[in-house]
């Protein structure tokens, strides 16, 4: 089922969210990502895929500020952030982040977790609890309200880790393989809820999965990503009939 029911087809009028200019980053003697020159339009819903060790995570982590390029810029809405540390660039551009791994707090309940976000970032005691209510709501975790999150399913887990990257004010979510483990069922309520970001609040949204399937059937346009270069770029259709995609990710005989 194509959970999107449309794409946006021209960004060439658009300013771009993000920006990496000949991004390099190595680990050692390791380069992991050679001279990337990236861009990401606003309000757009954009995939990053390719094979393990293509440089995806450590994409996201430059963006972040978790990592420190050796060499390049990296520019979030037209500002230069190379060198801003990561709480005050997370903060200044609205940068939301749900790993792959972990991101709430395991002994504590789903209100206890989005409490501990959004004393950080809402200083109103009111407005604090009417926005942790509303993600309550509109998350539907209110049957799992006072359960630890280490034993919520994955799909509720998931769903927690979206609440609390959206308790303060977001303009760019970062996901990184937000379908890993998940259930159909699971799968489809997250892509619609990142559907719904996009298209009611103008999140700007990145995301990173090997299901590919359920990525493309999300995304306006992907990049997919080879030992620290783009080899192909477009819509999902345009995609899944690329040479370099196919060669270097899909492979051969695949199907979408």
């Amino acid at each position: 089922m194509q959970i999107k029911k449309f794409r946006i087809k021209s960004f060439k009028d658009d300013k771009p969210i993000i920006e990496l200019k000949n991004l390099t980053i190595s680990y050692g003697n390791r380069q992991i990502v050679e001279k990337l020159n990236l861009k990401i339009q606003k309000n757009t819903v954009c995939g990053l895929l390719g094979p393990n060790g293509a440089g995806k995570s450590s994409i996201f982590h430059s963006i972040l500020g978790i990592v420190k390029p050796t060499f390049g810029k990296i520019f979030v809405d037209g500002v230069e952030v190379t060198n801003i540390p990561t709480h005050k660039r997370t903060s200044l551009c609205g940068i939301s982040w749900c790993p792959q791994y972990g991101g709430a707090f395991a002994d504590l309940s789903v209100f206890e977790n989005l409490m501990a976000i959004a004393e950080l970032h809402i200083k109103d005691k009111e407005k604090r609890l009417s926005k942790i209510n509303s993600l309550i709501r509109r998350f539907e975790l209110e049957n799992v309200v006072k359960l630890p999150s280490r034993i919520l399913s994955g799909g509720q887990q998931r769903k927690l880790i979206l609440a609390m990257a959206l308790i303060k004010d977001t303009k760019i979510l970062i996901l990184d393989e937000p379908y890993s483990a998940l259930d159909p069922v699971s799968v489809k309520m997250i892509q619609q809820l990142i559907v719904s970001l996009q298209m009611f609040e103008r999140i700007s949204i990145v995301i990173s999965d090997h299901n590919f399937r359920d990525l493309l059937s999300t995304v306006d346009y992907s990049m997919v990503l080879s030992e620290g270069k783009i080899v192909a770029k477009g819509s999902p259709n345009e995609l899944v009939k690329d040479s370099q995609a196919i060669a270097k990710y899909f492979g051969e005989g695949f199907q979408y």
